[in-house]
């Protein structure tokens, strides 16, 4: 069975983008992926501070925090989802500390090379180019870790809870699901 973790950036539970969330997770699930949904916003995670002891220690953080407790399921997962609201153009404050520290794995022999990673978001702009600055981030910090894209979901136009229904974004999250089969 592969492993599909989803890591979601939004403070808002039940939001727009944790719904395309649990949607994929759904769909991952019926195709037989056992998938674990971990919510950044919710833990104690620092940025990086580039100390470089990651460096000395192969690939370890020493750091203490929630960063620690989640890293191996990373690296022991097949699949990778970032799952994060548009904020000033990128990702949330809350995923973002988490790709800060990734910078540790990149030190390590394994990495996220050969994994699968794909994007979900949404933003309450109307126009598809808000889109223009976590897309970059995403797709740079991939090829950087020598993680492969899956694909990307991104809705613009949704502010309140619920707005997501109005779209077909839970469709294209489902759809996402399928992707991780190739």
């Amino acid at each position: 069975m592969k492993k599909i973790v989803v890591l979601t950036g939004s403070p808002r539970k039940g939001g727009n983008t944790d719904k395309m969330a649990d949607a994929f997770i759904d769909e991952a699930s019926k195709l037989g992926f056992e998938t674990n949904k971990i919510e950044t916003a919710f833990l104690n995670i620092a940025g990086c501070r580039a100390c470089g002891c990651c460096e000395k220690s192969g690939g370890k953080c020493v750091f203490d925090d929630d960063f620690n407790a989640i890293v191996d399921k990373l690296l022991d997962a097949d699949g990778i989802v970032f799952a994060s609201p548009v904020y000033w153009y990128t990702f949330s404050t809350q995923i973002k500390a988490v790709i800060d520290r990734l910078y540790s794995v990149n030190r390590t022999p394994k990495k996220l090379h050969g994994k699968r990673a794909a994007l979900i978001s949404a933003c309450a702009d109307d126009s598809a180019d808000t889109f223009d600055g976590i897309l970059f981030s995403f797709e740079r910090s991939l090829r950087l870790l020598g993680a492969e894209i899956a694909g990307c979901v991104l809705i613009p136009n949704v502010w309140s809870i619920g707005d997501i229904e109005k779209t077909d974004g839970i469709a294209q999250a489902k759809a996402l699901a399928h992707e991780f089969l190739r």
